[in-house]
């Protein structure tokens, strides 16, 4: 039901009709389940049709064109339902089999929010399925998935590539993406900022080294989300201090 405002009026705009959902993505994910069921739909929803993992491909294959075709050390990638780290991880295989590139991978690191982490307790129980976490609150909505569908799949390529799965807060969410646009100019969505917010955390850690070729995926921009409070800096009357610019 908090789905952000624009991706709604976006959807709509495109001629579907929009029905909110008092719950979480997985509870939208049994409606449709059961309209299929009942009135024939196609399931379009996470891994229950077989494209999206192939779209979701194109990023492995773009960042490797992009990078000469030599892949990153590691990358961080925010995981709720996982197509995108299934799908990069699928491209590496494939562009092996072809001659592009070589054997060696990228560490492939799973992001998720401290308020909605189940694959990070997998991981770290060592089990190859995640139980649904309960409660799921985080500000960062596209990874606030309580329950993937290919759990097994996103565990068995972070744990084959030698990577890990990790959970950072929403007050480093935050200020990730404060850091982003400050620093860098650059308009990061909550889940973006998830991903700096792990790059940072691990850094520290000691889990990666600052000087790995690390990429971080930032899935949408910051605009469909509600901005920072910059009253401190945005002021459209008053007198122009010149001694603050």
């Amino acid at each position: 039901a908090d789905t952000p405002e624009i991706n709604v009026r976006e959807i709509a705009a495109q001629g579907a009709r929009v029905y909110r959902v008092n719950g979480l993505i997985d509870e939208c994910g049994k409606l449709v389940g059961q309209g299929a069921k009942e009135r024939g739909w196609f399931d379009l929803s996470t891994l229950k049709e077989p494209y999206r993992i192939e779209g979701k491909k194109t990023m492995g294959l773009e960042l490797a064109e992009q990078l000469g075709w030599q892949l990153p050390q590691v990358i961080f990638y925010p995981t709720g339902g996982g197509t995108g780290l299934i799908g990069m991880w699928k491209a590496f295989a494939e562009m092996e089999a072809l001659g592009w590139i070589g054997s060696e991978r990228p560490r492939m690191v799973a992001v998720q929010a401290e308020g909605c982490a189940p694959m990070v307790r997998a991981w770290q129980q060592g089990e190859r399925h995640a139980t649904r976490w309960e409660d799921a609150d985080t500000i960062a909505m596209g990874i606030r998935v309580p329950q993937a569908v290919g759990d097994f799949l996103i565990l068995d390529a972070v744990r084959e590539s030698g990577g890990f799965a990790m959970a950072v807060s929403d007050t480093a969410i935050l200020q990730a993406v404060e850091d982003a646009g400050r620093l860098d100019g650059l308009l990061l969505c909550p889940e973006g900022g998830a991903t700096l917010a792990a790059w940072r955390q691990a850094v520290a850690e000691g889990l990666v080294s600052p000087d790995d070729r690390a990429l971080l995926f930032n899935c949408a921009t910051g605009l469909k989300y509600p901005l920072a409070d910059e009253s401190r800096t945005l002021d459209k009357n008053g007198p122009i201090d010149w001694a603050a610019l």
